[in-house]
């Protein structure tokens, strides 16, 4: 499944809820599958700078395929965690480096989000495409 067919499954999902709460709700209930890391891989490498709270996001490339591990500390962060997992991991990097991020504007969930909360969205967004350009370069040499 494409990162695109993933979005418009989550879209679709939001517009069945219609209801801002209820689309939070289910954004909370996402964080509830959420497994966490292990304490030593919450280092300052892996730290999402930038975010609410705290939270941290890993990187495993294997046979061209970017696998994202994360954790996060609060409720919502865990719910965006985890929907965030859905949509970039099992991907190659020029999957997600061709993806547009503005895509997540048409699911209707960032205008739900805080405007601190939308910062923690750019921030792990910086991050997983940070981390499919040198996954990129890796291919490459």
């Amino acid at each position: 499944m494409a990162i695109q067919d993933t979005v418009d499954g989550l879209k679709s999902d939001f517009e069945l809820l219609q209801e801002p709460d209820a689309i939070m709700e289910y954004i909370f209930d996402m964080g509830k599958e959420h497994e966490g890391l292990p304490e030593e891989e919450r280092t300052d490498e892996t730290y999402v700078d930038g975010c609410a709270s705290e939270a941290w996001l890993v990187c495993d490339f294997e046979d061209g395929v970017m696998k994202f591990r994360g954790h996060g500390t609060s409720e919502m962060a865990k719910g965006m965690m985890e929907m965030l997992l859905k949509i970039f991991s099992n991907r190659t990097p020029d999957e997600i480096l061709s993806f547009n991020p503005e895509e997540l504007h048409k699911m209707g969930i960032v205008e739900l989000l805080s405007p601190v909360r939308q910062q923690s969205l750019e921030a792990f967004l910086k991050m997983v495409y940070g981390y499919a350009q040198k996954c990129k370069v890796q291919q490459e040499g």
